[in-house]
C-alpha cells in the first residue's frame, strides 16, 4: 500500500512539473489579459446569449484549469464572468470556479506532501495542529477575507495542516465570496481596476 501511494505521488509531482513546463512555455497569460478578453468581449457576449449552458460549462472548465495550475488571468476571467453572464449568474460561477480548484491544489499538496512533512516536524508543528483541530475553520476563513494574503499560500498550507477537506471547501467558498462579488460587479462600475492577481 505504501508503495503505491509513492508511486502515485510520483506521477502526480512529475505531472504537475510537466504541465507548469507547458504553461511557461505557452505563456497563456498573453491571452488572459485585460486587453485581449476586452477586444473578444463583443463576442463572448453574443456567444453566451445564444449559448447560455455551453458558454457556462466551457466558462466554469477553463476558470477552474486556469485557477488550479495558478496561471495569470484569473483575475481578468473574473471581471469577464460578470460582463459576459451578468452579476449574479457571474457571482454564482466563480465563486464555485475558484473554489473548486483551490480544493483540488488543496488535496494534491495533501497526497504529496503532509505525510512527510508531519512524520518529520510534527513534534514541532504539534501546537499549531491542535490549533488548527480547534480554531481551523475560523482562521482559514479570517484569511480568506484578507484579499493580501495569496490564495495559492493558503491552499498549500493548510494541505499541510488536520483541517479536514470538507471545512476546507466550505469555509473557503465562504470567505472568497464577497471579493467575488466585488470583482464580478467591477464592469458595471464606472472604471474596472487593471491590476492583476490569481486565486
Amino acid at each position: 500500500m505504501e508503495e503505491k501511494i509513492k508511486q502515485v505521488r510520483i506521477l502526480l509531482t512529475t505531472t504537475i512539473v510537466l504541465s507548469l513546463m507547458a504553461v511557461l512555455w505557452v505563456s497563456p497569460d498573453q491571452h488572459l489579459s485585460l486587453v485581449f478578453i476586452k477586444s473578444q468581449m463583443n463576442a463572448l457576449q453574443t456567444y453566451a446569449a445564444a449559448h447560455p449552458l455551453s458558454a457556462t460549462v466551457v466558462g466554469f472548465a477553463v476558470y477552474v484549469a486556469v485557477t488550479a495550475m495558478s496561471i495569470p488571468g484569473a483575475f481578468a476571467m473574473t471581471l469577464m464572468a460578470g460582463a459576459v453572464f451578468g452579476i449574479i449568474w457571474g457571482v454564482l460561477v466563480v465563486s464555485f470556479a475558484s473554489t473548486v480548484p483551490a480544493t483540488i491544489a488543496f488535496l494534491v499538496v495533501r497526497l504529496l506532501f503532509q505525510e512527510p512533512v508531519q512524520m518529520h516536524f510534527g513534534h514541532h508543528l504539534k501546537a499549531i495542529n491542535e490549533g488548527i483541530l480547534r480554531d481551523g475553520p475560523v482562521y482559514l476563513l479570517t484569511l480568506r477575507l484578507m484579499p493580501i494574503v495569496p490564495f495559492i499560500g493558503i491552499n498549500l498550507v493548510m494541505a499541510l495542516t488536520p483541517i479536514s477537506a470538507k471545512n476546507f471547501y466550505l469555509y473557503s467558498q465562504i470567505g472568497m465570496f464577497p471579493a467575488t462579488v466585488i470583482f464580478v460587479n467591477a464592469p458595471a462600475c464606472p472604471e474596472a481596476p487593471e491590476t492583476s492577481t490569481t486565486r
